[in-house]
């Protein structure tokens, strides 16, 4: 799988490089993989990115996360049952008011190759905006929720919920510290995010 080169930096052969050379400059470029993309954007974007194959890895990866940032036994404030169940194992002391979270843990609806960004929606935050949430996110996903773009995700959340549609829907992008804000940047928040991400298909 693509994914693979971009996780664990595997580089390019001299080969490769000779075969892109004969392209020319007028031939179209080569379209990555959609995992590839959104692995390259998320990254850049300030992501910390743990693949995992199975839930055993979802779990040690979890456990390692909780424990490099000293959060064990911390707060976290969760709103989806559903990963209450997936995660009881872990005994974690749960709130429901988001400035008393150490951390947020959540699904989200897609991931966006295009930009790197997720996409989530009432589903996930409830009516809350992004800048009431902890700063820290833990995100879970399967690969099965890469999408190329925002308007596919919009598609898809629709097709999913055609009896009652999400509200709340908007994207997290930046996930670094923004040092020098800028119109670009105005109105976003930025999150230390962590995506645990499955293999599932």
């Amino acid at each position: 799988m693509s994914l693979f080169r971009k996780i664990f930096g595997l580089k390019y052969t001299p080969e490769d490089k000779i075969k892109s050379e004969e392209r020319g400059k007028y031939m179209p470029e080569i379209k990555l993989p959609i995992d590839e993309k959104f692995t390259i954007n998320f990254k850049a974007n300030g992501g910390k990115f743990l693949y995992c194959e199975n839930m055993g890895e979802v779990h040690k990866s979890l456990h390692n996360i909780l424990q490099e940032n000293d959060w064990e036994g911390m707060n976290v404030f969760l709103l989806d049952t559903r990963l209450k169940d997936l995660f009881k194992d872990f005994d974690l002391p749960i709130t429901r008011k988001p400035e008393e979270g150490q951390y947020f843990l959540s699904t989200c609806e897609y991931l966006i190759a295009d930009d790197g960004s997720l996409l989530i929606s009432s589903n996930q935050i409830a009516e809350k905006k992004l800048g009431d949430l902890p700063a820290n996110f833990i995100i879970y996903a399967t690969t099965s929720q890469f999408v190329e773009n925002i308007g596919e995700g919009l598609r898809g959340i629709k097709n999913k919920n055609k009896d009652k549609i999400p509200t709340n829907i908007t994207t997290i992008k930046h996930f670094k510290t923004i040092e020098d804000k800028n119109f670009l940047s105005y109105g976003s928040s930025s999150k230390n995010l962590y995506l645990l991400l499955l293999e599932d298909l």
